[in-house]
Formats: C-alpha cells, sequence, structure tokens
C-alpha cells in the first residue's frame, strides 16, 4: 500500500495537555540516530518510531518521497513482497509507513516476547536497510499513484489543496504536494528512488522513538541494532524560510457542482515559534473548536452558512499554513467569505473575552487522558518532539504554558503575526444559481 500522509499526525502535538507525562529517556546511538524512549511495561508491546528528514519539502520531482517510503517494503535483498508481509504476520507485528512534507515515519508495533520480538526487528532493519526498489512493485504504486491523481479530479476539496498550497508558499518547498503531480510522476524512476533512499534514509537523518515493554539495556540495543542497520550518512541540509505574503491573492476555480470550498490563509508557525502559545489558544478560541469556535457561530450557527467552518495552524519545521476554511453553497459563497474574513478582523483587533479565554484553556487541559492513553500515541508525540527538537520537558510544561496565556499576549500575538488584509484565498465551485 501506498505510504499515508496525512494532517492528523501533523496535528497531534497541537491537541494534548498534561496531567502526569511520561518519563522519557535520550540519547544518540554510536551510528548518530537520536533515540527518545519511555519504558511502560503494562501491556507486553513495543511500539517502534523511525522518523526520517525525508518529507515532500526534499523532493527533488514530487512523488518520490511517497514513493521511496512505500516501497520499502516491497522487497529486501532476501525477501519479496509476500515473505515481509509474512514475517511479520507470522508474529503479529504491523508495520507501515508515513510520509509528510516534512519527514517519513516508518512505524513497528510488535510484542515484546523475544520469540515475537526477535524475528519482528530483524524484518524491520531488513526492510529499512536492505530495499531493492523492485521494478514489479515500483509500477503497480506508480498505477495507483496515477489513480489517485485522477480522483483528485473530483474533488473539489482536493482542487482547493494544491491551489492553496501553491499560491501560498510559491517557490518553496512546501508547496508542493507529496503525491506529486501528473507530469512529475510520468519522470519519476527506480533510480531516483534509490538515491533519494541512499541520500536521505541515514543514521544521522533520523530519529529513533522506542515505547513500550522494554528497560533502558534493552532499549539500547535495539536502538544500535536499528541505527547500525543504516549507514551513517548527513543530515539533511536546512530549509529555506517561508518568506511572509505581500499582498493579497484570490483564485477561483470553476467546479461544476453546487457548492464552493473556499480556504483562505497565510505562513504561520514553525513548531518551535516564540508566539506558539498565544496563538494556539487564540486560534482555539476563533475557529479550533469545533461547533463553539467564534468562527462556527458566526457562520454555521447564526446565519447558516456551512454546515462546517474552522481555522489551524499547522506547524512544521519552518512556518506552516494558518488556513481558515468552509464549504457552502454557491450562491451563498461571498457572504459566507465576507463573514470568514470580517470575523477574523474583528478578532485580531478586539482578541478573545476573559471568558472565552477561560473556557478554551479549560478544554486543551482537560482532555490529557484520552489524548494520550496509549503506548502509539505516546511514540507519535515522541517522533514528533524528537523530529522539531523540542525539549524534553515539553510534556511536563505544556499545560502551565497553555494557563499561562493572557488575553493581552492573544491580542499582542495577532496583531504582530496575523494580517487580515494579505491572505491567500481560493474558491472552488460553480456558478451560482
Amino acid at each position: 500500500m501506498l505510504a499515508k500522509f496525512s494532517a492528523s499526525f501533523l496535528g497531534l502535538l497541537l491537541t494534548f495537555s498534561v496531567a502526569a507525562s511520561p518519563q522519557i529517556e535520550n540519547w544518540q546511538t554510536s551510528n548518530g540516530t537520536q533515540v527518545l524512549f519511555v519504558e511502560a511495561k503494562e501491556l507486553p508491546m513495543l511500539d517502534i518510531r523511525l522518523v526520517f528528514d525525508a518529507g515532500a519539502a526534499r523532493d527533488p520531482k514530487g512523488g518520490v518521497a511517497l514513493l521511496t517510503s512505500s516501497m520499502l517494503n516491497q522487497g529486501t535483498k532476501n525477501k519479496d513482497t509476500d515473505a515481509i508481509a509474512t514475517a511479520f504476520d507470522d508474529v503479529g507485528a504491523e508495520y507501515s509507513a508515513e510520509s509528510e512534507r516534512d519527514m517519513a515515519v516508518l512505524s513497528l508495533r510488535t510484542l515484546s516476547k523475544a520469540d515475537a520480538l526477535q524475528p519482528a526487528i530483524d524484518t524491520f532493519v531488513e526492510v529499512i536497510g536492505q530495499p531493492v526498489f523492485p521494478e514489479k512493485s515500483f509500477d503497480r504504486l506508480i498505477n495507483q499513484v496515477k489513480t489517485s491523481l485522477q480522483s483528485e479530479k473530483q474533488s473539489p476539496s482536493a482542487i482547493a489543496d494544491r491551489a492553496f498550497y501553491q499560491q501560498l508558499f510559491g517557490e518553496h518547498p512546501y508547496a508542493a504536494m507529496p503525491i506529486g503531480t501528473e507530469s512529475s510522476v510520468n519522470r519519476i524512476t527506480v533510480a531516483d528512488l534509490q538515491q533519494f533512499y541512499q541520500q536521505y534514509y541515514v543514521a544521522k537523518n533520523a530519529v529513533l522513538v522506542i515505547v513500550g515493554d522494554a528497560d533502558i539495556k534493552q532499549a539500547k540495543a535495539l536502538a544500535e541494532k536499528i541505527s547500525n542497520s543504516l549507514p551513517t550518512g548527513e543530515k539533511a541540509a536546512a530549509l529555506p524560510k517561508v518568506e511572509p505574503l505581500e499582498s493579497a491573492q484570490e483564485v477561483r476555480l470553476p467546479y461544476p457542482s453546487s457548492q464552493t470550498t473556499i480556504l483562505m490563509g497565510q505562513p504561520g508557525l514553525t513548531r518551535d515559534d516564540a508566539d506558539f502559545f498565544p496563538l494556539y489558544v487564540g486560534n482555539h478560541i476563533l475557529g479550533g473548536s469545533g461547533l463553539v469556535s467564534i468562527i462556527s457561530n458566526e457562520i454555521r450557527e447564526k446565519r447558516g452558512l456551512s454546515y462546517s467552518a474552522y481555522s489551524f495552524f499547522r506547524p512544521m519545521r519552518e512556518a506552516g499554513p494558518y488556513q481558515f476554511g468552509l464549504q457552502t453553497r454557491n450562491d451563498q459563497a461571498e457572504q459566507a467569505l465576507e463573514v470568514l474574513k470580517q470575523t477574523l478582523v474583528d478578532f485580531v483587533e478586539q482578541g478573545p473575552t476573559t471568558e472565552q479565554l477561560t473556557a478554551a484553556q479549560k478544554n486543551i487541559t482537560g482532555g490529557f487522558a484520552l489524548r494520550l492513553d496509549s503506548n502509539s500515541k505516546i511514540a507519535d508525540y515522541l517522533a514528533m518532539m524528537g523530529f522539531y527538537q523540542l525539549p524534553l520537558d515539553h510534556l511536563d510544561t505544556f499545560n502551565a504554558r497553555v494557563e499561562a496565556v493572557t488575553v493581552e499576549q492573544i491580542k499582542a500575538a495577532y496583531k504582530k503575526r496575523v494580517h487580515p488584509q494579505k491572505m491567500i484565498t481560493v474558491l472552488v465551485g460553480g456558478e451560482a444559481e
């Protein structure tokens, strides 16, 4: 199957709060891989994440990063696709791959008892360290990508997403969709995947997370085995900075539908942004808290213009998008867009009320038990922390930093960082009847 790329994984660190964070051990392997480990012996399981700085932002053509991660389990020097799948299945292990703009994530979940763990790790190490990129699998996956690209043409939201990223990021690597384009996919060869793998799937360009039923000695032995299956290599170079928008831009794309999809936004946050918490809490009030948000209230509840209207930050290594969105009837598109713009202007000028801030803080900090209630979720959070080099006390301090945000801080951050008159706006839909 093709590797998955989803906003949900990128957004994980935006949705948790802290009540009792795990004890995190951190070290570097002899081969240069950073390791984060949490011992959790309640279940006889291990969750592993191996994260490479090998996402679509590193892609030389468009689609190469996604296909590279997808091809790793399609064949090794000693096993074909079926043999790899069988080796994992025989011991109840689960392998998966994801490809984002910033990163590629390889995941393994396995039982911790030796007769299951050892074969699962052996197969995992073989997959990540000895892929052969067979032509037959390559052709099949290329056809899957082409089918997905054709399906995009039937999806107004996919059309809007692609146009939004292109307009927002211009020449920056974040502008490209991870799946590529029909033109770029037609130019990809197996040699492209092999070269991408050799450059970016290396020990110094990786973060390894281990969570579950192991002690520190076992975890260090596992980390060495996994890291040493890769060449040492070098860390990927820094990405270029995302430049702020200089003026507003609007793109209208016709599509034969009764609904218009509207996206609006600007460059937003990095993962380590100094304004992270005021902007994050502020957006929770403005458009990030579902039906009780200000945007939803103005557009859905008061006027009935859309079933869902939202906003979110998507922080990345460099500034990811601050995105607003909704769908509405074609004849209501102009009104809905005007309400969305005015709601943002009002929030930037006035900020939230004390009551809105208090409610948001309670909502954000109140759900930690549900959001960090499994080894798999802990592993995902640690993978994000390690990749973006967040401090190890990030979990411990998250609640306190949310609770410390003031109305004045939100107003100051929004006035400094959010510019309603310099937004990218994309509309995809039909004519008003």
